[in-house]
């Protein structure tokens, strides 16, 4: 009896263990999560305590195939239609032996797109979308309402690249976090601060110096300069920006605006917050825009103008100015520009002051960590272990690399040492601007989850015109008035959506209205009492609290 019983209990231990590593193992299969304290013992036996060991293998082996929903890449409206067709998705695939299937909304329309996906239920592995501005409610909230994963034990398990370069950066860790320590997307990071600047004012130099001008500086100046590129270079859009997905897209950053001390959003200023177009500032950049409305000095489709116009504009010597990247501005528009007009110079422009030897306040100017091409992995996916894989590969040294330069002796070539562009990308035979030809072969030239490196933009920046362009927009103040990036709490986030999204409605509609001459200025006043109803005051205490948050992160 004594050894039946001694058998008996053998028999009983070996297969509480053989049930635990199957446990173990299943989940693992699975992709979910074991806690990292597991994943750090020495003793431990799960995968991801390889990876974090030995690192990710490219690539991968696995039959499964991966959803991932996105927008392409502006520079590609009208040059491909699916990520299908565009060569760096196809090898992204290839170098990560991780198969995926793609879907992408129309440009412009990615918040309208990916409501109706959340809300028909079917959602992919993985989404490209920015989390931390665009969903009601910021990451926290898109994590509680059960769409996509807080990815801290994945990022232990299967993401040793991205956790050694946070560990090793622990102030881009603190931005790529909610307050409540979640992660929650695999980052844009800008690895250089070079890098941080690529935005401000474009304008046509060759007619500055047909007309004896110099660049503009001040408003004052801008409206001489405007108004004699109309009357004397007949340009009938002397002005034209894109305002897709609302009025002057690139507005926000405080162009133009910025120099009556305000941007389009939330910024910080003497320990406070404040919401640009409920202050006076505000009302002056209206009335500015209304009168070079009125006077024919903006393009007279402004209100509906997207990316496509504004080329058109450019090419066909209807405007004169605008408002984009160093990359995607001045480098898409110059070839435009040329093709109509031979001594065609399109150079920078500083952002616009009132007075002459001011700093301008605002400016655009990134933080390390950008929310814009992020990739969250959903609560649907089949297999988030082999999601979160592969979207490590972006933060690895090989997929650096590929991020940035693509595929050697196809996109470059190691030149003494260092990554060359070839002309497939630089010239290319299909005659695309090189910000095109790039977004088929890298993702360097945008964004996406991976860290951008210096030396793509010291090729993209091909022109002169283009490398002066930075030291040019660096010139502001805006590291001083700028938000990092704050997440509000679930708790918050509802409340904080929904009066947003019924202030930015209301915001959208006066600018119209009083831009295009349908309204005085002087009911500004009357739309800012609107927003103080509809609870101003009290999103600006959630942004406080949020901001007081982060910084004791």
């Amino acid at each position: 009896m004594k050894r039946l019983f001694i058998a008996v209990l053998t028999l009983v231990m070996i297969g509480t263990l053989l049930i635990a590593c199957s446990s173990k193992d299943d989940k693992a299969n699975k992709g979910e999560s074991t806690p990292s304290a597991a994943a750090n013992s020495p003793s431990a036996t799960t995968e991801g305590t390889q990876n974090q060991e030995e690192g990710n293998v490219y690539p991968i082996k696995t039959d499964r195939t991966l959803s991932y929903w996105g927008e392409i890449t502006g520079n590609l409206v009208g040059v491909k239609a699916t990520h299908d067709e565009v060569p760096f998705f196809q090898e992204w695939q290839k170098v990560t032996g991780v198969k995926l299937k793609f879907t992408a909304p129309p440009a412009g329309q990615a918040k309208e797109s990916l409501n109706i996906l959340l809300a028909s239920g079917n959602l992919p592995d993985m989404i490209e979308y920015n989390f931390l501005n665009d969903y009601p409610g910021g990451p926290e909230k898109a994590i509680a309402d059960g769409y996509i994963l807080k990815l801290n034990d994945l990022i232990d398990q299967y993401a040793p690249n991205l956790k050694k370069f946070l560990q090793d950066n622990p102030d881009i860790d603190k931005m790529v976090k909610t307050d409540n320590g979640s992660y929650y997307a695999f980052p844009f990071i800008r690895g250089d601060e070079y890098l941080r600047v690529f935005q401000g004012p474009i304008i046509r130099k060759d007619w500055l110096d047909d007309l004896g001008l110099p660049v503009p500086v001040t408003i004052d100046e801008w409206t001489d300069t405007l108004r004699a590129f109309k009357e004397k270079k007949g340009a009938s859009a002397p002005f034209a920006v894109n305002s897709k997905p609302r009025f002057f897209n690139d507005s926000g950053n405080g162009a133009f605006l910025g120099a009556f001390g305000v941007t389009r959003g939330f910024y910080q200023e003497d320990g406070a917050i404040k919401y640009g177009p409920a202050e006076a500032g505000f009302k002056e950049y209206l009335r500015l825009f209304q009168q070079w409305y009125k006077e024919g000095l903006l393009d007279k489709n402004i209100a509906t103008s997207d990316a496509k116009s504004v080329d058109g504009n450019w090419a066909s010597g209807q405007t004169g100015v605008s408002v984009g990247n160093a990359g995607g501005g001045i480098g898409r528009w110059q070839p435009l520009v040329e093709s109509n007009s031979a001594n065609a110079v399109l150079v920078a422009a500083p952002y616009p002051v009132l007075n002459k030897g001011e700093t301008p306040k605002f400016g655009q100017k990134d933080n390390a960590y950008s929310s814009g091409g992020i990739v969250a992995v959903t609560t649907a996916a089949k297999d988030p272990g082999l999601a979160v894989k592969l979207l490590d590969y972006g933060y690895s040294e090989e997929g650096r690399m590929f991020f940035n330069f693509g595929t050697e002796g196809v996109s470059y070539n190691m030149v003494d040492g260092s990554p060359k562009y070839t002309d497939l990308l630089m010239k290319n035979p299909d005659k695309l601007a090189p910000a095109q030809a790039m977004s088929m072969y890298i993702r360097g030239s945008y964004n996406g989850p991976f860290i951008q490196d210096k030396r793509y933009a010291e090729q993209f920046f091909a022109l002169q015109t283009q490398r002066e362009a930075i030291g040019i927009w660096q010139k502001t103040d805006v590291a001083k008035y700028a938000l990092p990036p704050i997440t509000p709490t679930p708790e918050e986030s509802s409340e904080y959506a929904t009066i947003m999204n019924d202030i930015n409605t209301l915001v959208d509609e006066m600018t119209l209205k009083i831009i295009l001459g349908t309204e005085s200025v002087d009911k500004f006043d009357n739309y800012v009492e609107k927003m103080k109803s509809l609870k101003l005051d009290r999103a600006i205490e959630i942004q406080k609290a949020a901001l007081d948050r982060y910084n004791s992160r």
